[in-house]
């Protein structure tokens, strides 16, 4: 089975022409929840949810939705990887969101760590006692310096059963190459956009300023596919957010991957109305 969706579903991620401006804020999520079967969290990233905001999203979402979130930055983005401990952030970050995944909501948690996290003996050190700061979470670890891209990583990935985030970025030298990788049950893809002139300078809106043409994401139907035939569960989301072209795109990939497969890519969205999506290749 397969999810895509975006990264965010507030209103600055919908701004554009596929947002109906007419909802409000309290309302983004169930209308997103009609349009997509998963979401991937990115608030997480910069504080632990509250109990309340938890309970929220899972109230206003059906049953067969799935949430990813993203872990908190204390946790993925260490001040010193040599000490030997993680932010107390990780053990409130599985409280927080036990409901979810007592309910079944819950796709993973993603660890993203920074193009800085190259791999040296300490880092994968803290990578181990971050997976074990985080259990029973499933997880997946998102690296953005190229040093980790290989079969080494891979197998460390596996032994720990975490999974490996394929992901479309700009292609500098220390960036990771596109890749169809799996380490785990889960498989992972993210959509951060090309905008290279905006990568290592621009901020959190324009370096993922980026509109992704049809011929661009055509080769990543060959490879969803290939992560799908090795994954139980994969996600693809968008995070190219500005301007609402994530939800954009994320609808341009559906459609593709359903001219691409025809009827193997049964039902990858909702709609209000729709059963829910049971698989994406036969």
């Amino acid at each position: 089975m397969i999810y895509v969706g975006t990264c965010g579903y507030s209103y600055k991620d919908w701004i554009g022409p596929f947002y109906p401006g007419k909802i409000r804020a309290n309302e983004m999520l169930p209308y997103y929840s009609s349009c997509f079967p998963a979401v991937e969290i990115d608030s997480s990233y910069y504080g632990v949810p509250t109990a309340q905001t938890v309970e929220r999203m899972d109230r206003c979402t059906p049953p067969e939705f799935r949430f990813c979130f993203k872990v908190p930055s204390t946790v993925t983005h260490p001040p010193d990887i040599t000490v030997k401990r993680v932010h107390p952030d990780a053990g409130l970050f599985v409280q927080s969101i036990a409901l979810i995944k007592e309910g079944g909501k819950l796709g993973c948690a993603l660890l993203q760590f920074p193009n800085g996290f190259r791999k040296t003996e300490s880092a994968q050190a803290y990578l181990r006692l971050a997976v074990d700061a985080l259990r029973p979470l499933p997880l997946v670890a998102e690296f953005r310096n190229r040093e980790w891209q290989n079969a080494a990583t891979h197998e460390l990935l596996s032994e720990l059963g975490v999974g490996w985030c394929n992901v479309d970025m700009p292609q500098y030298e220390t960036l990771l190459q596109p890749s169809s990788d799996v380490t785990s049950p889960i498989g992972y893809l993210r959509f951060h956009g090309r905008n290279a002139s905006q990568w290592w300078t621009g901020t959190n809106v324009t370096r993922y300023d980026y509109d992704y043409s049809p011929e661009e994401l055509e080769p990543w139907t060959n490879r969803v596919a290939e992560i799908e035939g090795a994954a139980e569960t994969t996600f693809a989301f968008f995070n190219n957010h500005a301007r609402g072209n994530a939800a954009r795109n994320a609808e341009l990939f559906i459609e593709l991957l359903r001219t691409r497969y025809g009827g193997a890519a049964d039902i990858v969205a909702r709609r209000e109305g729709a059963p829910a999506q049971r698989t994406l290749f036969e």
